[in-house]
């Protein structure tokens, strides 16, 4: 799988999973959407350590950016909240710095 795959993987699962959390304290959702929660958050943890970097801390540094622009599409997608373009640049800043944690040169 590619890192950018492994990515939006990631932030689908880190988002339900933290999701089903505020569903239930905030929103008193039933306790049973708790489950479904941590397994979501498992498989978020495990999809990370699969993105091919020399260190873990930059792996989270990049996949940062992209839980930010992941998080503005739930927004939209699931809580029916359209971003603003506010919310639009601050994903795009968070993008591009994922992309230079990335694709800066090292040496």
């Amino acid at each position: 799988m590619t890192t950018s795959v492994v990515f939006v993987l990631a932030a689908f699962f880190e988002i339900a999973g933290c999701f089903a959390f505020w569903a239930v304290v905030r929103s008193g959702a039933s306790a049973l959407w708790l489950a479904p929660g941590l397994v979501s958050l498992v498989a978020f943890a495990a999809l990370l350590t699969q993105v091919d970097a020399s260190a873990a801390g930059r792996a989270f540094a990049a996949y940062g950016g992209v839980y930010v622009a992941a998080s503005l599409a739930w927004l939209w997608a699931v809580e029916g909240f359209r971003p603003d373009r506010w919310d639009l640049v601050g994903g795009a800043v968070c993008l591009t710095g994922a992309a230079i944690v990335v694709f800066g040169p090292r040496g």
